[in-house]
Protein backbone atom coordinates (compact mmCIF):
# COMPACT_ATOMS: atom_id res chain seq x y z
CA UNK A 1 0.00 0.00 0.00
CA UNK A 2 2.77 2.23 1.12
CA UNK A 3 4.87 1.90 -2.03
CA UNK A 4 1.69 2.28 -4.42
CA UNK A 5 0.69 5.49 -2.59
CA UNK A 6 4.43 6.52 -3.41
CA UNK A 7 3.63 6.09 -6.97
CA UNK A 8 0.98 7.50 -7.38
CA UNK A 9 2.26 10.89 -4.92
CA UNK A 10 5.14 10.29 -7.96
CA UNK A 11 3.17 10.05 -10.57
CA UNK A 12 0.84 13.11 -9.57
CA UNK A 13 4.50 15.11 -9.19
CA UNK A 14 5.29 14.28 -12.85
CA UNK A 15 2.15 15.50 -14.20
CA UNK A 16 2.36 18.84 -12.56
CA UNK A 17 6.14 19.32 -13.74
CA UNK A 18 5.24 18.32 -17.26
CA UNK A 19 2.08 20.36 -16.59
CA UNK A 20 4.74 23.17 -15.61
CA UNK A 21 6.76 22.97 -18.27
CA UNK A 22 3.89 22.97 -21.11
CA UNK A 23 2.72 25.87 -19.28
CA UNK A 24 6.62 27.45 -19.61
CA UNK A 25 6.90 26.48 -22.73
CA UNK A 26 3.54 28.37 -24.04
CA UNK A 27 3.91 31.18 -22.05
CA UNK A 28 7.39 31.35 -23.83
CA UNK A 29 5.52 31.53 -27.25
CA UNK A 30 3.19 34.35 -26.29
CA UNK A 31 3.85 37.53 -26.91
CA UNK A 32 1.84 40.51 -26.38
CA UNK A 33 1.59 43.10 -29.37
CA UNK A 34 -0.17 46.31 -29.02
CA UNK A 35 -3.53 44.70 -30.83
CA UNK A 36 -3.68 41.69 -28.58
CA UNK A 37 -1.42 38.64 -27.60
CA UNK A 38 0.01 36.52 -30.43
CA UNK A 39 0.74 32.50 -30.08
CA UNK A 40 3.42 31.38 -32.03
CA UNK A 41 5.94 28.07 -32.52
CA UNK A 42 9.34 27.12 -32.23
CA UNK A 43 10.99 25.65 -35.74
CA UNK A 44 14.34 25.32 -36.60
CA UNK A 45 14.78 22.27 -33.99
CA UNK A 46 13.41 24.73 -31.37
CA UNK A 47 16.61 27.73 -32.16
CA UNK A 48 14.34 30.14 -32.85
CA UNK A 49 10.49 31.04 -32.60
CA UNK A 50 8.08 32.28 -35.43
CA UNK A 51 5.43 34.62 -35.22
CA UNK A 52 3.50 34.31 -38.25
CA UNK A 53 0.70 36.25 -40.20
CA UNK A 54 0.48 39.10 -38.20
CA UNK A 55 -1.61 41.81 -39.05
CA UNK A 56 0.54 45.64 -39.22
CA UNK A 57 -2.59 47.34 -41.08
CA UNK A 58 -5.97 46.93 -41.67
CA UNK A 59 -7.12 44.89 -45.03
CA UNK A 60 -7.18 47.25 -47.48
CA UNK A 61 -10.64 46.00 -48.85
CA UNK A 62 -13.25 47.84 -50.02
CA UNK A 63 -13.51 51.51 -49.16
CA UNK A 64 -9.66 50.75 -48.23
CA UNK A 65 -8.49 50.14 -51.96
CA UNK A 66 -6.48 52.63 -52.66
CA UNK A 67 -6.23 54.56 -49.35
CA UNK A 68 -2.97 54.98 -46.90
CA UNK A 69 -2.73 52.10 -44.33
CA UNK A 70 -4.52 52.23 -41.28
CA UNK A 71 -3.92 50.54 -37.83
CA UNK A 72 -4.92 47.30 -37.50
CA UNK A 73 -7.77 46.22 -35.21
CA UNK A 74 -7.08 44.87 -31.84
CA UNK A 75 -8.19 41.49 -30.43
CA UNK A 76 -9.08 39.60 -27.42
CA UNK A 77 -7.78 36.60 -26.40
CA UNK A 78 -4.60 34.74 -28.35
CA UNK A 79 -3.99 35.06 -31.95
CA UNK A 80 -2.62 31.59 -33.63
CA UNK A 81 0.34 32.82 -35.45
CA UNK A 82 1.62 29.69 -36.65
CA UNK A 83 0.82 30.19 -40.48
CA UNK A 84 1.76 32.69 -43.21
CA UNK A 85 -0.96 35.21 -43.93
CA UNK A 86 -2.63 35.27 -47.37
CA UNK A 87 0.35 37.29 -50.29
CA UNK A 88 -0.94 40.01 -51.53
CA UNK A 89 -3.04 39.78 -55.38
CA UNK A 90 -0.50 39.41 -58.05
CA UNK A 91 -0.16 37.57 -61.50
CA UNK A 92 1.53 34.79 -62.45
CA UNK A 93 5.00 36.65 -63.25
CA UNK A 94 7.79 34.92 -61.85
CA UNK A 95 8.31 31.25 -62.07
CA UNK A 96 10.69 30.47 -59.80
CA UNK A 97 8.60 32.43 -56.77
CA UNK A 98 7.19 29.36 -54.51
CA UNK A 99 4.74 30.20 -51.71
CA UNK A 100 3.66 28.85 -48.55
CA UNK A 101 0.43 30.77 -47.73
CA UNK A 102 -3.20 29.91 -48.01
CA UNK A 103 -3.37 32.14 -51.46
CA UNK A 104 -3.86 35.42 -52.80
CA UNK A 105 -6.35 38.09 -51.41
CA UNK A 106 -6.40 41.70 -50.79
CA UNK A 107 -6.86 41.14 -47.26
CA UNK A 108 -2.87 40.39 -46.96
CA UNK A 109 -0.77 43.12 -44.75
CA UNK A 110 0.93 40.59 -42.97
CA UNK A 111 4.65 40.35 -41.18
CA UNK A 112 6.38 37.79 -39.62
CA UNK A 113 8.51 37.77 -36.86
CA UNK A 114 11.64 35.28 -36.10
CA UNK A 115 13.74 35.47 -33.20
CA UNK A 116 15.94 33.35 -31.21
CA UNK A 117 14.67 30.90 -28.85
CA UNK A 118 15.88 32.64 -25.62
CA UNK A 119 15.07 36.35 -26.33
CA UNK A 120 13.12 37.86 -24.11
CA UNK A 121 11.50 41.68 -23.48
CA UNK A 122 14.68 42.76 -22.85
CA UNK A 123 17.75 41.50 -24.98
CA UNK A 124 17.56 44.32 -27.22
CA UNK A 125 19.11 42.45 -30.48
CA UNK A 126 19.24 43.99 -33.78
CA UNK A 127 16.03 43.96 -35.95
CA UNK A 128 16.76 42.75 -39.68
CA UNK A 129 13.23 43.80 -42.01
CA UNK A 130 13.35 42.06 -44.95
CA UNK A 131 11.41 43.37 -47.90
CA UNK A 132 11.31 41.36 -50.66
CA UNK A 133 11.64 41.74 -54.53
CA UNK A 134 9.41 41.06 -57.39
CA UNK A 135 9.23 44.29 -59.75
CA UNK A 136 6.80 45.25 -57.11
CA UNK A 137 4.25 43.25 -58.94
CA UNK A 138 5.31 39.55 -57.39
CA UNK A 139 6.59 37.96 -54.48
CA UNK A 140 5.63 37.71 -51.09
CA UNK A 141 7.02 37.28 -47.40
CA UNK A 142 6.22 33.11 -47.03
CA UNK A 143 8.59 32.22 -50.75
CA UNK A 144 10.72 29.43 -48.85
CA UNK A 145 14.38 31.21 -49.62
CA UNK A 146 13.44 34.12 -46.89
CA UNK A 147 12.47 31.56 -44.19
CA UNK A 148 13.22 32.41 -41.16
CA UNK A 149 14.76 29.64 -39.73
CA UNK A 150 18.51 30.10 -39.52
CA UNK A 151 18.87 34.21 -39.77
CA UNK A 152 17.77 34.52 -35.83
CA UNK A 153 20.17 32.51 -35.18
CA UNK A 154 23.34 34.54 -35.76
CA UNK A 155 21.75 36.57 -32.76
CA UNK A 156 18.91 39.07 -34.70
CA UNK A 157 15.62 39.59 -35.11
CA UNK A 158 14.03 39.11 -38.44
CA UNK A 159 10.79 40.43 -39.93
CA UNK A 160 9.63 39.73 -43.35
CA UNK A 161 6.31 41.31 -45.10
CA UNK A 162 4.04 41.25 -47.41
CA UNK A 163 2.64 44.67 -49.38
CA UNK A 164 0.46 45.93 -51.90
CA UNK A 165 1.62 45.41 -55.56
CA UNK A 166 1.11 46.63 -59.28
CA UNK A 167 -2.22 48.16 -59.87
CA UNK A 168 -3.58 48.09 -56.09
CA UNK A 169 -0.03 48.99 -54.93
CA UNK A 170 1.10 52.09 -56.88
CA UNK A 171 -2.19 53.40 -59.23
CA UNK A 172 -2.40 57.09 -59.33
CA UNK A 173 -5.31 59.02 -60.60
CA UNK A 174 -6.55 62.81 -60.14
CA UNK A 175 -9.86 61.05 -58.06
CA UNK A 176 -7.49 59.05 -55.40
CA UNK A 177 -5.08 62.51 -55.31
CA UNK A 178 -8.35 64.51 -54.68
CA UNK A 179 -9.54 62.66 -51.89
CA UNK A 180 -6.17 62.31 -49.78
CA UNK A 181 -4.60 65.80 -50.30
CA UNK A 182 -2.67 65.75 -53.35
CA UNK A 183 -0.82 62.40 -52.89
CA UNK A 184 -1.73 59.20 -54.81
CA UNK A 185 0.02 55.82 -55.69
CA UNK A 186 2.65 54.86 -53.31
CA UNK A 187 0.08 52.40 -50.94
CA UNK A 188 3.05 49.88 -51.57
CA UNK A 189 5.63 52.51 -50.07
CA UNK A 190 2.81 53.38 -47.55
CA UNK A 191 2.44 49.35 -46.35
CA UNK A 192 6.42 49.45 -45.29
CA UNK A 193 6.19 52.29 -43.57
CA UNK A 194 3.08 51.16 -41.40
CA UNK A 195 4.86 47.57 -41.05
CA UNK A 196 8.30 50.01 -40.07
CA UNK A 197 6.17 51.94 -37.83
CA UNK A 198 4.55 48.53 -35.86
CA UNK A 199 8.00 46.97 -35.29
CA UNK A 200 9.34 50.45 -33.75
CA UNK A 201 5.70 50.21 -31.40
CA UNK A 202 6.15 46.10 -30.77
CA UNK A 203 9.15 44.61 -31.48
CA UNK A 204 10.81 45.27 -27.69
CA UNK A 205 8.08 42.26 -26.61
CA UNK A 206 9.92 40.13 -29.31
CA UNK A 207 13.79 40.74 -27.90
CA UNK A 208 14.13 43.35 -30.64
CA UNK A 209 15.96 47.00 -30.39
CA UNK A 210 13.52 49.78 -31.97
CA UNK A 211 16.56 51.84 -31.90
CA UNK A 212 18.72 49.53 -34.30
CA UNK A 213 16.58 48.30 -37.58
CA UNK A 214 17.96 47.16 -40.43
CA UNK A 215 15.74 47.45 -43.67
CA UNK A 216 16.96 45.38 -46.06
CA UNK A 217 15.83 43.83 -50.02
CA UNK A 218 16.62 42.33 -53.09
CA UNK A 219 15.73 44.08 -56.43
CA UNK A 220 12.43 45.85 -56.33
CA UNK A 221 13.49 45.51 -52.45
CA UNK A 222 16.22 47.12 -52.79
CA UNK A 223 14.98 49.89 -54.99
CA UNK A 224 12.64 49.96 -51.55
CA UNK A 225 15.67 50.46 -49.59
CA UNK A 226 16.97 53.44 -51.24
CA UNK A 227 13.61 54.86 -51.57
CA UNK A 228 12.79 54.87 -47.99
CA UNK A 229 16.23 56.38 -47.43
CA UNK A 230 14.72 59.31 -49.49
CA UNK A 231 11.41 59.27 -47.84
CA UNK A 232 10.72 61.89 -45.11
CA UNK A 233 7.73 59.51 -43.78
CA UNK A 234 10.12 56.76 -43.24
CA UNK A 235 12.79 58.75 -41.45
CA UNK A 236 13.75 57.85 -37.76
CA UNK A 237 12.13 53.87 -38.48
CA UNK A 238 15.07 52.68 -39.69
CA UNK A 239 19.30 52.86 -38.68
CA UNK A 240 21.10 50.78 -41.36
CA UNK A 241 20.09 49.75 -44.61
CA UNK A 242 21.50 46.96 -46.87
CA UNK A 243 20.92 46.66 -50.98
CA UNK A 244 21.18 43.98 -53.00
CA UNK A 245 21.02 44.33 -56.80
CA UNK A 246 18.75 47.70 -57.18
CA UNK A 247 18.31 51.22 -56.64
CA UNK A 248 15.70 53.66 -57.48
CA UNK A 249 18.48 56.01 -59.70
CA UNK A 250 18.02 56.32 -63.43
CA UNK A 251 15.56 53.97 -65.23
CA UNK A 252 13.06 51.55 -63.85
CA UNK A 253 10.90 51.41 -61.68
CA UNK A 254 9.48 54.86 -60.66
CA UNK A 255 10.66 58.51 -60.69
CA UNK A 256 7.72 59.51 -62.98
CA UNK A 257 5.71 62.59 -61.60
CA UNK A 258 2.44 62.51 -60.23
CA UNK A 259 1.29 64.99 -63.03
CA UNK A 260 1.98 62.00 -65.63
CA UNK A 261 0.70 59.38 -63.79
CA UNK A 262 -2.49 60.69 -63.52
CA UNK A 263 -2.65 60.94 -67.03
CA UNK A 264 -1.63 57.95 -67.48
CA UNK A 265 -3.53 55.81 -65.31
CA UNK A 266 -6.76 57.68 -65.55
CA UNK A 267 -6.52 56.94 -69.07
CA UNK A 268 -6.36 53.36 -68.32
CA UNK A 269 -9.16 53.60 -65.24
CA UNK A 270 -11.79 55.23 -68.06
CA UNK A 271 -10.88 51.86 -70.44
CA UNK A 272 -12.83 49.79 -67.18
CA UNK A 273 -15.80 51.69 -68.28
CA UNK A 274 -16.19 53.07 -64.63
CA UNK A 275 -17.63 56.47 -63.51
CA UNK A 276 -16.59 57.05 -59.95
CA UNK A 277 -13.95 55.36 -57.02
CA UNK A 278 -16.48 54.02 -55.91
CA UNK A 279 -17.24 52.36 -58.94
CA UNK A 280 -13.93 51.08 -59.62
CA UNK A 281 -13.48 50.38 -56.13
CA UNK A 282 -16.55 47.86 -56.60
CA UNK A 283 -14.58 46.02 -59.41
CA UNK A 284 -13.44 42.29 -58.55
CA UNK A 285 -10.00 42.39 -57.63
CA UNK A 286 -9.69 39.58 -60.22
CA UNK A 287 -11.31 41.74 -63.31
CA UNK A 288 -8.88 44.68 -62.05
CA UNK A 289 -5.99 42.10 -62.52
CA UNK A 290 -6.63 41.14 -65.77
CA UNK A 291 -7.00 44.95 -66.96
CA UNK A 292 -3.57 45.66 -65.39
CA UNK A 293 -1.63 43.27 -67.60
CA UNK A 294 -2.54 46.03 -70.54
CA UNK A 295 0.10 47.98 -68.70
CA UNK A 296 2.66 45.29 -68.61
CA UNK A 297 4.34 43.58 -65.78
CA UNK A 298 5.98 46.85 -64.24
CA UNK A 299 2.58 49.27 -65.52
CA UNK A 300 2.60 50.81 -61.97
CA UNK A 301 5.74 51.05 -60.00
CA UNK A 302 6.68 54.58 -57.55
CA UNK A 303 5.54 57.76 -58.50
CA UNK A 304 6.99 61.53 -56.91
CA UNK A 305 3.73 62.44 -54.81
CA UNK A 306 4.49 65.02 -52.91
CA UNK A 307 4.34 63.29 -49.58
CA UNK A 308 6.41 59.56 -50.00
CA UNK A 309 8.76 61.21 -52.15
CA UNK A 310 9.09 64.81 -52.18
CA UNK A 311 11.33 64.95 -55.34
CA UNK A 312 13.08 61.91 -57.45
CA UNK A 313 15.21 60.20 -55.36
CA UNK A 314 18.30 60.79 -57.25
CA UNK A 315 17.82 64.74 -56.42
CA UNK A 316 17.05 64.01 -52.52
CA UNK A 317 20.69 61.84 -52.27
CA UNK A 318 22.31 64.98 -54.52
CA UNK A 319 21.31 67.48 -52.17
CA UNK A 320 22.15 65.20 -48.85
CA UNK A 321 18.87 65.10 -47.99
CA UNK A 322 18.62 61.47 -47.74
CA UNK A 323 18.62 59.00 -44.32
CA UNK A 324 22.59 59.28 -42.99
CA UNK A 325 22.83 55.82 -42.03
CA UNK A 326 25.40 53.35 -42.91
CA UNK A 327 24.91 51.51 -46.23
CA UNK A 328 25.82 48.14 -47.50
CA UNK A 329 25.48 47.26 -51.17
CA UNK A 330 26.15 45.77 -54.23
CA UNK A 331 25.08 43.63 -56.64
CA UNK A 332 26.04 39.98 -58.50
CA UNK A 333 27.90 39.10 -62.01
CA UNK A 334 25.37 37.38 -64.06
CA UNK A 335 22.78 39.76 -63.49
CA UNK A 336 22.44 40.47 -67.47
CA UNK A 337 23.75 36.66 -68.57
CA UNK A 338 20.10 37.09 -70.27
CA UNK A 339 21.87 39.36 -73.08
CA UNK A 340 24.48 36.89 -73.64
CA UNK A 341 21.85 33.97 -75.09
CA UNK A 342 23.06 34.09 -79.21
CA UNK A 343 25.37 36.61 -78.96
CA UNK A 344 28.39 36.69 -81.63
CA UNK A 345 31.39 38.60 -81.61
CA UNK A 346 29.95 39.85 -85.22
CA UNK A 347 26.73 40.54 -83.83
CA UNK A 348 28.12 42.61 -80.80
CA UNK A 349 30.05 45.14 -83.18
CA UNK A 350 26.81 46.02 -84.40
CA UNK A 351 24.79 46.00 -81.29
CA UNK A 352 27.70 48.54 -80.05
CA UNK A 353 26.77 50.57 -83.17
CA UNK A 354 23.42 50.73 -83.00
CA UNK A 355 23.39 51.78 -79.55
CA UNK A 356 26.50 54.35 -78.74
CA UNK A 357 26.86 55.14 -82.38
CA UNK A 358 30.32 57.63 -82.42
CA UNK A 359 30.78 56.51 -78.86
CA UNK A 360 31.10 52.69 -80.18
CA UNK A 361 34.88 52.30 -80.44
CA UNK A 362 34.49 53.27 -76.25
CA UNK A 363 31.93 51.18 -75.56
CA UNK A 364 33.78 47.91 -76.78
CA UNK A 365 37.19 48.84 -75.52
CA UNK A 366 35.09 48.47 -72.57
CA UNK A 367 32.62 45.45 -73.23
CA UNK A 368 35.40 43.80 -75.86
CA UNK A 369 33.70 41.16 -78.37
CA UNK A 370 36.86 39.61 -79.99
CA UNK A 371 36.18 36.18 -80.33
CA UNK A 372 32.19 34.43 -79.35
CA UNK A 373 33.39 33.74 -75.86
CA UNK A 374 34.39 37.42 -74.92
CA UNK A 375 31.25 38.41 -75.92
CA UNK A 376 29.37 36.44 -74.44
CA UNK A 377 31.32 38.17 -71.01
CA UNK A 378 30.69 41.14 -72.24
CA UNK A 379 27.07 41.09 -73.04
CA UNK A 380 26.16 39.46 -69.85
CA UNK A 381 28.22 42.57 -68.27
CA UNK A 382 26.50 45.22 -70.41
CA UNK A 383 22.97 43.48 -69.77
CA UNK A 384 23.51 43.82 -65.99
CA UNK A 385 25.30 47.09 -65.98
CA UNK A 386 22.13 47.81 -67.81
CA UNK A 387 19.22 45.95 -65.99
CA UNK A 388 20.45 46.68 -62.37
CA UNK A 389 24.20 47.33 -61.55
CA UNK A 390 24.68 50.77 -63.19
CA UNK A 391 21.77 52.16 -60.92
CA UNK A 392 23.06 50.38 -57.95
CA UNK A 393 26.09 51.90 -58.22
CA UNK A 394 24.64 55.49 -58.42
CA UNK A 395 23.07 54.84 -55.78
CA UNK A 396 26.71 53.58 -53.88
CA UNK A 397 28.45 56.65 -55.32
CA UNK A 398 26.10 58.97 -54.24
CA UNK A 399 25.77 58.06 -50.59
CA UNK A 400 29.08 58.18 -50.12
CA UNK A 401 29.40 61.35 -51.39
CA UNK A 402 26.46 63.11 -49.13
CA UNK A 403 24.88 60.28 -46.79
CA UNK A 404 27.97 61.29 -43.95
CA UNK A 405 28.20 57.39 -43.06
CA UNK A 406 30.20 54.28 -43.73
CA UNK A 407 29.54 52.76 -46.74
CA UNK A 408 30.36 49.04 -47.83
CA UNK A 409 30.45 47.47 -51.66
CA UNK A 410 30.39 43.76 -52.43
CA UNK A 411 30.46 41.76 -55.81
CA UNK A 412 29.00 38.39 -55.70
CA UNK A 413 30.38 36.29 -58.32
CA UNK A 414 30.11 32.59 -56.66
CA UNK A 415 27.96 31.00 -59.53
CA UNK A 416 25.49 28.24 -58.40
CA UNK A 417 25.24 25.10 -59.75
CA UNK A 418 21.91 24.58 -61.55
CA UNK A 419 18.86 23.89 -60.53
CA UNK A 420 15.05 23.32 -61.50
CA UNK A 421 14.16 27.49 -62.60
CA UNK A 422 17.91 28.18 -63.25
CA UNK A 423 19.87 25.83 -65.67
CA UNK A 424 23.74 26.54 -66.27
CA UNK A 425 25.92 27.78 -63.69
CA UNK A 426 25.68 31.87 -63.12
CA UNK A 427 25.60 34.32 -60.24
CA UNK A 428 22.34 35.61 -61.75
CA UNK A 429 20.03 37.81 -60.38
CA UNK A 430 18.53 37.18 -57.13
CA UNK A 431 21.24 33.97 -56.70
CA UNK A 432 22.37 35.77 -53.51
CA UNK A 433 19.01 35.45 -51.31
CA UNK A 434 19.59 31.56 -50.34
CA UNK A 435 23.35 32.68 -49.39
CA UNK A 436 22.23 35.61 -47.11
CA UNK A 437 19.35 33.49 -45.91
CA UNK A 438 20.81 30.11 -44.95
CA UNK A 439 18.27 28.76 -47.13
CA UNK A 440 19.73 26.99 -49.44
CA UNK A 441 18.36 23.86 -49.05
CA UNK A 442 14.94 25.69 -50.18
CA UNK A 443 15.86 25.86 -53.61
CA UNK A 444 14.36 23.36 -56.23
CA UNK A 445 16.91 20.71 -57.66
CA UNK A 446 19.98 22.54 -56.55
CA UNK A 447 22.71 20.26 -55.58
CA UNK A 448 24.86 21.88 -53.40
CA UNK A 449 28.58 22.10 -53.23
CA UNK A 450 30.84 22.71 -49.56
CA UNK A 451 31.67 26.03 -51.04
CA UNK A 452 28.06 27.08 -51.07
CA UNK A 453 27.48 26.50 -47.58
CA UNK A 454 31.06 28.23 -46.36
CA UNK A 455 30.25 31.49 -48.53
CA UNK A 456 26.57 31.27 -47.35
CA UNK A 457 27.73 31.34 -43.82
CA UNK A 458 29.97 33.69 -44.21
CA UNK A 459 27.51 36.03 -45.79
CA UNK A 460 24.79 35.59 -43.28
CA UNK A 461 27.58 36.40 -40.46
CA UNK A 462 28.62 39.46 -42.62
CA UNK A 463 25.25 40.82 -42.82
CA UNK A 464 24.01 40.17 -39.38
CA UNK A 465 27.60 42.03 -38.14
CA UNK A 466 26.47 45.37 -40.29
CA UNK A 467 22.86 45.12 -39.12
CA UNK A 468 24.44 44.94 -35.52
CA UNK A 469 26.93 47.44 -35.69
CA UNK A 470 27.22 49.10 -38.68
CA UNK A 471 30.14 47.45 -39.92
CA UNK A 472 30.34 44.00 -41.31
CA UNK A 473 33.49 43.00 -40.15
CA UNK A 474 33.92 40.10 -37.53
CA UNK A 475 35.88 37.17 -36.37
CA UNK A 476 37.27 34.83 -38.91
CA UNK A 477 36.20 36.48 -41.76
CA UNK A 478 38.18 37.90 -44.53
CA UNK A 479 38.38 41.64 -43.77
CA UNK A 480 35.51 43.81 -45.67
CA UNK A 481 37.26 47.81 -46.15
CA UNK A 482 35.02 50.51 -46.15
CA UNK A 483 34.25 51.83 -50.14
CA UNK A 484 36.01 55.20 -50.62
CA UNK A 485 38.99 53.71 -49.02
CA UNK A 486 40.76 52.95 -52.81
CA UNK A 487 37.60 52.10 -53.78
CA UNK A 488 37.73 48.83 -52.12
CA UNK A 489 34.98 46.31 -52.88
CA UNK A 490 34.43 42.85 -51.49
CA UNK A 491 34.62 39.86 -53.75
CA UNK A 492 32.23 37.20 -52.47
CA UNK A 493 33.12 34.02 -54.47
CA UNK A 494 34.04 30.64 -53.02
CA UNK A 495 37.47 32.37 -51.77
CA UNK A 496 36.81 36.18 -50.72
CA UNK A 497 38.79 38.60 -51.44
CA UNK A 498 39.30 42.77 -51.44
CA UNK A 499 40.82 45.08 -53.28
CA UNK A 500 40.05 48.04 -55.91
CA UNK A 501 37.18 48.92 -57.84
CA UNK A 502 38.34 47.80 -61.30
CA UNK A 503 34.66 48.47 -62.71
CA UNK A 504 34.62 52.10 -62.53
CA UNK A 505 35.41 52.81 -65.93
CA UNK A 506 32.59 51.02 -67.34
CA UNK A 507 30.27 52.99 -65.20
CA UNK A 508 31.42 56.34 -65.64
CA UNK A 509 31.47 55.82 -69.08
CA UNK A 510 27.27 54.57 -69.05
CA UNK A 511 27.09 57.89 -66.82
CA UNK A 512 27.54 59.93 -70.12
CA UNK A 513 24.75 58.27 -71.25
CA UNK A 514 23.18 55.26 -72.05
CA UNK A 515 20.40 54.89 -74.23
CA UNK A 516 17.45 52.49 -74.09
CA UNK A 517 17.76 48.67 -74.63
CA UNK A 518 16.79 47.43 -77.75
CA UNK A 519 15.31 44.34 -78.35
Amino acid sequence: MEVRMQMVCALVAMGLILGLSQAAHADSLTVKTAQGKVLGKTISDGKVRAFMGLPYAAPPVGEMRWKAPAPPAKWKGKRDATQYGARCVQARVFDDMVFQDSGPSEDCLFLNVYTPAGAGNKSKLPVMFWIHGGGYTGGASSEPRHNGDFLPTKGVVLVTINYRLGVFGFLATDDLAKESDGAAGNYGLSDMVAALRWVNANIGNFGGDPGNVTIFGESAGSFAVSTLMASPLARGLFHKAIGESGAAFGRGLGGETLAEREKADGAWVASLGVNSLQELRALPADKILEAAKSRGDMGFSPVVDGQLLTEPVADTYAAGKQAHVPLLAGWNRDEGSFLANGMTAEKWKDFAASLFDTRADEFLKLYPGETDDQTARSAADYGGDSFIAFGTWKWIEAHRKTGESPVYRYHFEWAAPPSKFHQGSFAFHSDDIEYVFGTLATRPGAVWRPEDWKLSEQMMSYWTNFARTGDPNGQGLPEWPKYGEGDSIIHLDSTITSGPDTLRPRYEFLSKGMPPMRP
